[in-house]
Order: C-alpha cells, then sequence, then structure tokens
C-alpha cells in the first residue's frame, strides 16, 4: 500500500496519507500576537487545506488531539471556534490537554486524523 506524504520538510509531513486514513501533523498558527480563538481557527484552516489536499474533510474526522497553553484560560474559547467549525453530528474521538508548546506565544495546537474520501 503506498504512503502518501504532503507538505514535506526535513523534520515532519503535514499529513500523511495511508490506506483510507489521512493523519494530520500537529498545526500551529503564524499568528502568534492573537487571542486563542483567533489561533484556533487559522489552526482549523490549516487542516482544512491539509483534509482538502488529501482528499477528505472534516465531516470525516476520527479523532483530534488539542493541547492549549493554559487549559484554563482559553478551553472555553477554544471549544467555540472548535463548535463553529465541526459540522453537526461529525465530531470525532477527541482528547484536550494543556501543555507547553513550542514557543511561548503559540496558545493551542491540533492534530487530527481523518478518513479519507472514496
Amino acid at each position: 500500500m503506498q504512503i502518501k506524504r504532503l507538505n514535506v520538510n526535513s523534520r515532519l509531513s503535514g499529513a500523511v496519507v495511508f490506506g483510507p486514513q489521512v493523519f494530520v501533523s500537529g498545526q500551529v498558527p503564524d499568528t502568534r500576537d492573537a487571542d486563542c480563538a483567533t489561533q484556533t481557527r487559522e489552526v482549523l484552516a490549516k487542516i482544512d487545506a491539509l483534509l482538502t489536499q488529501a482528499n477528505s474533510d472534516n465531516s470525516r474526522l476520527l479523532s483530534a488531539q488539542i493541547w492549549l497553553k493554559d487549559i484554563g484560560r482559553d478551553f472555553a474559547a477554544m471549544n467555540g471556534a472548535w463548535s463553529e467549525w465541526l459540522p453537526e453530528g461529525c465530531a470525532p474521538a477527541r482528547a484536550t490537554i494543556q501543555a507547553d508548546l513550542a514557543s511561548a506565544d503559540i496558545l493551542v495546537e491540533i492534530m487530527v486524523t481523518a478518513a479519507v474520501n472514496d
């Protein structure tokens, strides 16, 4: 079975398609001075682009892992942006935790797995 790698650099692939699934790497915002809701929307737009390249979309999500810099402060804002983005009835298995992220101004990172369209 073929492995298809998308947006590859020397350290990672933005996404990897294997069989009927696409594995999207943790995505972070480019706009680092924004609030968590804005950063989350930006991350979700990046995920949309990768899912589209892989012939999938956010209605086909299987799982999501979300890391927040400050879960007490930002959980509601992230959830609001997430709920706006996710189609009704398409909620994946999901975990959200607090973590030290790669840079102090990154408030959210999201990684997803989705089914690829037939």
